[in-house]
C-alpha cells in the first residue's frame, strides 16, 4: 500500500491510512515523502517525515537500507525500512520474534540496535509509567537488522542495581570495549558490557556521566571529543511539552562531560541543541546522527505538530552542523522543509 506525497495530504486522512496498513500487516510508505520542487531538479522533504507515532527513533545501517525502530505501538515495536532517510516503508510485522515480558504490564520503550559482531543486539527499555524501580534493560538478539529479534530477557532493573528509573538504553563501542549508557531524570550512568554486548561487566562499577536534568542518551565521537546528547523537559504532554535537545562534550568517554564555558553536567549544566517553535512541540529523544554522501550529518527526533499532538511523536529530520566544536541545528529548532540528504 504506497501513497506518494503531494505536499498537501491532509495529516488526519494520513493517520488513517497508515493505521489500517498497521493492522492489515502491510507495508505502507509514508505520505511525508519527499517531492521534486523549487531550484531545477532538487528535491526537498517536509516534517514530519513520518506522520505516525514513532516516539524515541534508533537507526542502523545495512548496505544502503536504513532500519528505524521506535517506542513500541499496541504491543508491537515497529520497524521502518528508507534508502533516503526521508521516504519511509513500515515492515509488516514488528521487531520481536516473541514480545518481552520481564515487567509485569510493561511497555517496550526506547530500543536501540547496534551490530556487535556477526549478529545484530538490540537493547529495550521496559516500564510502565510511576515504575521507576521496578522497570529495566533487556536485551534480544537476531540474525538480520529487522529482525525478527529472539529475546533474552533483562540485563538489570532499577533495583537491582539502585539507580532509579533504567530506561532509555544506548551502546557504544569505543577502542576494543562494549559499554551501555541509560538514565532518565534521575540521572545518566554507564558501565563496560562484556564482549558479546550480552551482560555487564560488573554491576557495582556504574559511572554517573550527567545529573538529573535529562534523559534519552546519544554519544558521538568526533574530532577527538565524545558528545553526550540527551533530552530534558517534559516529553509527553502535547501541545505542553517542554521536552528540548541538550549536549555537552567530554575528551572521554565517561567524563567529565562539560558545557562551552567548561561547566559540568554533573551539576546540572547543558547547551540547548533543539527546542521548539511555532510549527512543532516537544522536539527530542534523537537517535543516532547519519551522515550522507556529502559528508552532511543529520538527525532523526521524534516530535509533536502543534494543535495536532493526539497524532503522537512524529518523525522529524534535520540537518546538524558544526561550529567551533559544537553541535548546530539552524534557528535552534526544527525546519518544515528542507533540501532531501544525498545518497547514491
Amino acid at each position: 500500500m504506497i501513497y506518494m506525497k503531494p505536499l498537501s495530504i491532509l495529516s488526519a486522512a494520513l493517520g488513517n491510512l497508515l493505521s489500517v496498513a498497521l493492522l492489515a500487516g502491510v507495508p505502507a510508505v509514508n505520505a511525508a515523502a519527499a517531492t521534486a520542487e523549487g531550484d531545477g531538479n532538487a528535491r526537498y522533504y517536509h516534517n514530519p517525515v513520518i506522520t505516525y507515532d514513532t516516539p524515541d527513533p534508533t537507526i542502523i545501517k545495512e548496505g544502503n537500507t536504513f532500519y528505524l525502530f521506535a517506542t513500541e505501538r499496541n504491543r508491537e515495536t515497529p520497524v521502518w525500512t528508507s534508502t533516503n532517510l526521508v521516504d519511509w516503508t513500515l515492515r509488516p510485522s514488528g521487531a520481536f520474534a516473541k514480545r518481552p515480558s520481564f515487567v509485569e504490564k510493561g511497555g517496550v520503550w526506547a530500543p536501540d540496535v547496534n551490530k556487535i559482531g556477526n549478529r545484530y543486539v538490540l537493547y529495550y527499555a521496559m516500564s510502565q509509567w510511576g515504575g521507576e524501580w521496578s522497570c529495566g534493560i533487556g536485551v534480544a538478539v537476531a540474525d538480520r537488522p529487522e529482525g525478527p529479534y529472539t529475546d533474552l530477557g533483562k540485563l538489570f532493573i532499577s533495583s537491582e542495581i539502585g539507580v532509579q528509573n533504567c530506561i532509555d538504553p544506548f551502546f557504544i563501542s569505543d577502542n576494543g570495549h562494549n559499554f551501555l549508557f541509560w538514565g532518565s531524570f534521575h540521572g545518566i550512568y554507564g558501565t563496560e558490557l562484556t564482549a558479546d554486548g550480552l551482560q555487564l561487566k560488573d554491576k557495582s562499577n556504574l559511572t554517573k556521566v550527567a545529573d538529573n536534568f535529562m534523559e534519552a542518551t546519544y554519544i558521538h565521537k568526533r574530532d577527538g571529543y565524545y558528545y553526550l546528547f540527551g533530552s530534558n523537559g517534559s516529553c509527553c504532554e502535547g501541545d505542553k511539552s517542554t521536552y528540548r535537545v541538550v549536549v555537552g562534550r567530554s575528551r572521554y568517554l565517561m567524563g567529565p562531560y562539560v558545557d562551552k564555558q567548561g561547566r559540568p553536567l554533573l551539576q546540572g549544566n547543558y547547551e540547548v541543541v533543539l527546542h521548539g517553535n511555532k510549527k512543532f512541540v516537544g522536539p527530542g529523544h534523537n537517535a543516532e546522527i547519519v551522515t550522507d554522501d556529502a559528508g552532511q550529518d543529520w538527525l532523526l527526533y521524534h516530535s509533536y505538530v502543534r494543535h495536532h499532538s493526539d497524532e503522537g511523536r512524529q518523525l522529524l529530520l534535520d540537518p546538524i552542523n558544526w561550529k567551533n566544536g559544537w553541535p548546530v541545528i539552524s534557528r535552534h529548532s526544527p525546519s518544515v522543509t528542507h533540501k532531501v540528504p544525498q545518497f547514491k
